[in-house]
């Protein structure tokens, strides 16, 4: 039947930033999908336990005054969703994340902020996969294609209803419909197990950042640097050899 066909684990954030090694989590979502249809959810409001930026609010509409006194505490958060993840993780089920380079290490951030187990702990000393970012799988199999490579953008290029953007839920639900569709387009990719499918993705997205760090330097800043490490920029995780 081919990995987009089985059961995939959306997985998304909302968060208080853009930089995933200083930005907090407010929201989180995990969802069974399966042929394209939501089996069940998981879902966390959290306390950052830092002010959330207007900037931030105006995109997930997520308030301080929410937060404050609806969300659990951060960290019982981050360890939820690392617990949830990885139980997927050890049977092999695939998590999806588009742009999981960000969400994995936020999360993994967040873990180490806190002093709990990271997610290679969990898993025994291993690293976290499969995962499949439909963001990194994209810009490799259309890599000319003009045009924004948002969610919004990459799901209407597919034809995937996003109902919500910047909801948890609903992103980490557009991005598992995601992954099948240009699965469904590219049946190269599809023909490739989730496994395979991972390995493929540390490379092309370390040759995206090569090219990407090589285009800033033509244009005048020498000093440019384009972490390629995938689907965790270095932090507390260590990627496979």
């Amino acid at each position: 039947m081919g990995w987009h066909r089985e059961l995939l684990i959306g997985f998304d954030l909302e968060t208080t930033g853009t930089d995933p090694r200083e930005a907090r989590i407010v929201t989180g979502a995990v969802i069974e999908v399966r042929a394209g249809e939501p089996l069940g959810r998981r879902e966390w409001l959290a306390d950052p336990g830092v002010p959330i930026p207007a900037d931030a609010v105006a995109v997930h509409g997520i308030s301080n005054e929410r937060a404050a006194a609806e969300g659990r505490p951060a960290d019982q958060v981050a360890d939820a969703i690392a617990d949830v993840l990885v139980s997927y993780w050890r049977t092999g089920v695939p998590v999806v994340a588009y742009n999981a380079a960000f969400d994995l290490t936020l999360l993994s951030a967040e873990l180490h902020r806190y002093a709990l187990p990271s997610l290679a702990d969990r898993l025994g000393g291993t690293h976290p996969a499969p995962v499949i970012d439909p963001y990194t799988i994209d810009r490799w199999v259309d890599r000319y294609r003009r045009g924004k490579r948002n969610l919004e953008a990459v799901c209407a290029e597919y034809g995937v209803v996003l109902d919500a953007a910047h909801d948890a839920t609903a992103d980490a639900l557009a991005a598992a419909r995601l992954a099948s569709a240009i699965a469904g387009r590219h049946p190269k990719v599809a023909a490739l197990g989730a496994a395979e499918l991972h390995r493929r993705q540390i490379e092309w997205y370390a040759a995206w950042a090569a090219d990407f760090q090589a285009f800033l330097r033509r244009k005048g800043d020498e000093s440019a640097v384009v972490d390629g490490t995938w689907p965790l920029r270095g932090l507390t995780e260590s990627q496979p050899a």
